[in-house]
């Protein structure tokens, strides 16, 4: 008896303590045609990059412009049934996802029940954003939640969070996996911000002191030897004639500071850049001033567009750069205000795609030269200025550390959670050192029905905690290999009321969950008293009957299992034997045989107290496995409980009780209606003869 105690509780243990990184078998990718069916123009699928289905991401005209991959095969993290969430996914070489399409997907609750709807719909929030974000599932938490927040957060779907989850930590991890490998230096923490103005008074000698305003000058005579020995050597005179002139002087400043801005930009400029950028917050205004030659942009260059002759670079990836438009006037102690001498740009960087104004970035300025009148043949240069903003001006926030899933999750429901304990917590109580008095307190019935109807509401429909055999089903796959116990971590909701469960086990055996959290159970609890008070026939099986219908839901749960292993794609269908789902997380909106099978087994209830949890249930038989763990006989018994008294075997509507007065406590779902008689004087046989003996005992003999 003890070795069989010993070896159920290591396995319902297995469910809270085993490890949590068992993975699933990856699945192989795609065949290259599938992919390519996939891509929609402008975008086309190139070359394969690697073995796990890794490819280039190329435009319409066929530049590489980022990168095509299926999470399932670099990130197979197992979900409910035990097969990874298989997504494609387009991102480009900056980091952000350009679409997400869902590939395959066996959640149980997207199977049958909500659909992919709301699944596809999930995943197409990734859609501009990038992996350089912090991208959180759920709603803001603590302080820091809310307005200003780096942490971009996403909508879940509300009756599958833990899948929903299971997608999200898959789709981030295959994304960063990808950037690793192909796209070295991407940033993967928040970029820093200019700080709001603090009044601070700078001049242009204070900017050049410092390195703020930073140059790049570039003579004839380096020009010259950056083309000495090609074709395009002796094609500038004009830098052959004067080789000590100056070809590119250019002044590079950073303008995000109010307080350098104010320094460097007319009283009319700067309110243009504040105009600008309180509608592109996002944007870093780059101040460039060039009076030598070369004039920063060619003749073709277009307002508003990327300049063609300046390029940035910053941890090895490009930055983009592009014309903010406005017209420039600087202030009076810049040494080109008022004359007409040279170019002044305002540039724009794009912090959202990772560009970071406080770490070292290269700009590159072209140089360019033509060789022959007739299609000249053009040859060039490049030259290069590092700069970085001091930091003293900006706002670095610190990298956001995600969080284990377990907590995620937990913090994003935690309302529900504190609510939950303190049920759960009043429950054991109740049903514990309160049983008897609870049991005997005149309004009892209208207690427990109370108790039933928040348990529907609140943690069936509200908090969609009701247990099922498809937990059970996932743990055994994660036992042998084939999934993973963290997606039990997923939905700490439910997880409380298994934990729970469990230690009803050594109390009480089933019945705790059984007869006081089960939703479904309550549901049809309730329908039966609804029957009762129309007055509608109540159907009674015999005994042996029974005794025989009692015994299917042990075959229910050996068909769900054996169907789990021996056809896996078929498991989310054998569960379907459960109608959970149907009754309490999809309010009964879903296909009409789904409904009308929990409608008979409600239905039923009106007439035949609890058909389907005494007989069907394959969760319940996993109940009775787990009430092995029982440690005592909680309800007492006397010896004339059987014989001659039957009336509590009689009141039992579970038939827990045998004819000898023992309680049967794989089948007792925690009722308390024997506690109830057992207590009773005006109802307990024993106690009604034991009370007139007392008063035959008492009173005095009759003389007449």
């Amino acid at each position: 008896m003890m070795t069989r105690y010993a070896l159920i509780l290591a396995l319902l243990c297995a469910v809270l303590v085993a490890p949590m990184h068992v993975s699933a078998a990856a699945p192989d990718p795609l065949p290259r045609a599938e992919v390519e069916a996939m891509i929609i123009p402008p975008y086309a699928l190139g070359e394969s990059l690697s073995d796990n289905g890794v490819y280039q991401l190329l435009n319409s005209g066929g530049a590489e412009i980022g990168y095509v991959f299926e999470t399932g095969p670099l990130a197979p993290l197992p979900g409910f049934s035990g097969a990874p969430i298989n997504m494609l996914v387009l991102m480009d070489t900056s980091g952000v996802f350009l679409d997400v399409r869902l590939v395959s997907q066996r959640e149980p609750v997207f199977v049958s029940g909500l659909g992919e709807a709301p699944f596809r719909e999930f995943i197409e929030q990734y859609k501009g954003l990038a992996i350089t974000q912090s991208l959180v599932v759920g709603v803001p938490y603590g302080a820091s939640g809310g307005g200003g927040s780096d942490l971009v957060y996403l909508d879940g779907v509300t009756k599958a969070t833990a899948s929903v989850r299971i997608a999200h930590e898959s789709l981030l991890a295959a994304a960063l996996s990808v950037a690793r490998d192909k796209m070295q230096g991407l940033a993967q923490t928040p970029p820093a911000r200019p700080k709001p103005d603090d009044g601070e008074t700078l001049t242009w000698q204070d900017l050049v002191d410092q390195g703020i305003a930073k140059p790049l000058r570039v003579s004839n005579a380096e020009v010259d030897a950056a083309f000495a020995g090609t074709i395009w050597a002796d094609d500038d005179p004009e830098a052959q004639a004067d080789p000590e002139g100056l070809y590119l002087d250019l002044w590079l400043v950073d303008l995000g500071p109010p307080a350098v801005a104010r320094a460097v930009l007319s009283d009319d400029s700067l309110s243009d850049l504040q105009h600008f950028l309180a509608v592109s917050p996002e944007a870093e205004p780059l101040l460039m001033l060039e009076a030598g030659r070369h004039g920063l942009v060619s003749e073709d260059f277009v307002r508003n567009t990327a300049p063609d002759r300046l390029s940035a670079e910053q941890g090895g990836l490009p930055v983009a750069l592009r014309d903010a438009d406005l017209l420039v006037e600087l202030a009076a102690d810049v040494p080109q205000a008022g004359t007409q001498a040279g170019v002044a740009m305002i540039l724009r960087a794009d912090r959202r795609l990772g560009f970071d104004p406080i770490s070292d970035w290269e700009l590159r300025v072209q140089a360019v030269r033509a060789h022959g009148s007739f299609q000249p043949r053009l040859g060039d240069t490049h030259f290069a200025l590092t700069y970085a903003a001091p930091e003293r001006f900006f706002e670095v926030s610190k990298p956001h550390k995600p969080l284990p899933a377990w907590a995620e999750a937990a913090l994003n429901r935690r309302a529900d959670l504190i609510v939950l304990a303190v049920v759960l917590t009043g429950l054991l109580l109740l049903v514990g050192p309160g049983m008897t008095g609870l049991a005997a307190r005149p309004n009892f019935t209208a207690i427990r029905l109370t108790i039933l109807a928040f348990v529907i509401v609140f943690i069936g429909w509200w908090g969609q905690g009701q247990l099922s055999i498809v937990t059970v089903l996932a743990s055994l796959r994660a036992a042998v290999g084939q999934g993973s116990f963290s997606v039990l971590l997923y939905d700490p909701f439910s997880l409380m009321i298994w934990a729970v469960a469990i230690f009803g086990f050594v109390l009480w055996g089933r019945g705790l969950f059984c007869g006081w959290l089960c939703p479904f159970g309550a549901m049809q609890e309730l329908l039966h008293h609804v029957g009762k008070r129309l007055n509608i026939r109540q159907i009674k099986v015999s005994d042996d009957w029974d005794n025989r219908l009692k015994k299917f839901k042990y075959l229910a749960l050996f068909g769900v299992i054996a169907v789990t292993f021996a056809a896996p794609n078929y498991a989310e269908k054998a569960a379907e034997i459960e109608p959970f789902k149907t009754a309490v997380t999809v309010y009964f909106v879903r296909e009409w045989y789904y409904v009308a099978y929990a409608a008979f087994w409600l239905g039923l209830s009106l007439v035949f107290f609890k058909g389907f949890c005494r007989y069907v249930c394959p969760l319940g038989a996993v109940m009775v496995i787990g009430g092995w763990l029982r440690g005592r006989d909680w309800i007492a018994r006397r010896e004339a409980c059987g014989s001659p008294c039957q009336l509590c075997r009689v009141k039992c509507r579970y038939g827990a009780i045998k004819k000898t007065g023992e309680i049967q406590y794989d089948e007792c779902f925690q009722c308390l209606d024997c506690v109830r008689i057992h207590d009773d004087p005006r109802q307990c046989v024993p106690l009604i003869l034991a009370a007139k003996r007392q008063e035959r005992a008492t009173c005095p003999p009759n003389l007449t």
